[in-house]
């Protein structure tokens, strides 16, 4: 029998350990030697659990920092770099991969086919093209628009683990006091209040599959929340991409928002309200040009107050 390749996952503590436990943890041709970490502060330096990690992989998988990844490529022999994170723009990819390729190594970036999961109900999925194009509201939009026509809708999130990993494997938030239970950051407490207050039921973790099978149990709709440019963890029904003329021409230079750009059923041209209309017209011939089935929907996203009278007719400094 052949000895297993040598595998190292670059990622951020979400996509990597996901394309972990779908595509590498119970294959025995492979031996993912170790992760790197960027982005997420703290998580290098930790590992794994095994838990998670599964049989083949007893003492769990060490984390580096991704500064380390021409020493891990030549001290693991590591035979194939597997890219797996995402808001990075083409040049920052491809210069990981000259790097990985300079030591000997493959350098791959996951397809959809093996990374999305299949759902036994209906999915609706909300990604971008880039982190910050307007995600989360459209989704709470989209939220409202089912729950007003009495669908029971739950929403899965984009992982952001920053506590312990192995007591995040499924984590649900129906109730404020979930969000103690789970010790939810700022981050996440900003994405699950509004669903909570809502009365809708939001999951999140590490372990996506198992996620998936208990959300599905008490959902009609799911809808998927994207997170950064990611593409969906699970295969949509629905596909809404949001754009962001504020940005243009970044739906077409940033890895993995063109992946989305291309899949969408829907494009959401987002922003029309503080955009120049020549930036909006240059997303809409992107979008006719590489993805020319999509539907493609203009949006605004004014800014609201509950209480405008302290500051109105006075200067306003709005901090996202």
């Amino acid at each position: 029998m052949a000895e297993p390749r040598n595998v190292l996952i670059m990622g951020a503590a979400g996509r990597d350990f996901f394309n972990f436990l779908v595509r590498f943890r119970d294959d025995p041709t492979v031996r993912v030697r170790a992760f790197t970490a960027t982005q997420i502060p703290g998580i290098e330096s930790r590992r794994f659990p095994a838990s998670l990690a599964g049989p083949l992989y007893p003492d769990g998988i060490p984390i580096f920092p991704e500064e380390d990844l021409p020493r891990l490529i030549v001290e693991y022999e590591i035979d194939e770099v597997v890219f797996a994170y995402s808001d990075v723009d083409y040049p920052y990819v491809m210069h990981r991969a000259s790097l990985a390729n300079a030591l000997g190594a493959d350098f791959a970036l996951l397809g959809t086919r093996d990374t999305m999961l299949k759902a036994n109900v209906p999915v609706i999925a909300v990604t971008a093209v880039r982190t910050g194009s307007g995600k989360s509201q459209t989704t709470r939009r989209l939220a409202q628009i089912l729950m007003a026509h009495g669908k029971k809708v739950v929403v899965v999130r984009h992982p952001m683990p920053y506590g312990e990993l192995a007591e995040q494997a499924v984590e649900r938030f129906a109730k404020y006091e979930d969000l103690e239970r789970y010790k939810a950051t700022i981050e996440e407490r900003e994405e699950y209040e509004p669903h909570i207050e809502k009365g809708i039921v939001v999951y999140a973790g590490i372990d996506y599959e198992r996620i998936l099978r208990e959300a599905e149990r008490e959902a009609e709709i799911l809808i998927w929340d994207g997170g950064n440019n990611d593409t969906p963890f699970y295969k949509p029904d629905l596909h809404i991409v949001v754009a962001d003329p504020l940005r243009p021409g970044h739906e077409l230079s940033y890895y993995p928002g063109e992946t989305n750009f291309r899949m969408a059923d829907v494009i959401v041209i987002n922003k029309v309200d503080s955009a120049k209309p020549e930036d909006v017209e240059l997303v809409k011939r992107n979008a006719v040009q590489v993805n020319p089935d999509a539907i493609i929907v203009e949006a605004a996203s004014p800014i609201s107050l509950a209480d405008e009278a302290p500051i109105r007719n006075r200067k306003a400094l709005v901090i996202e």
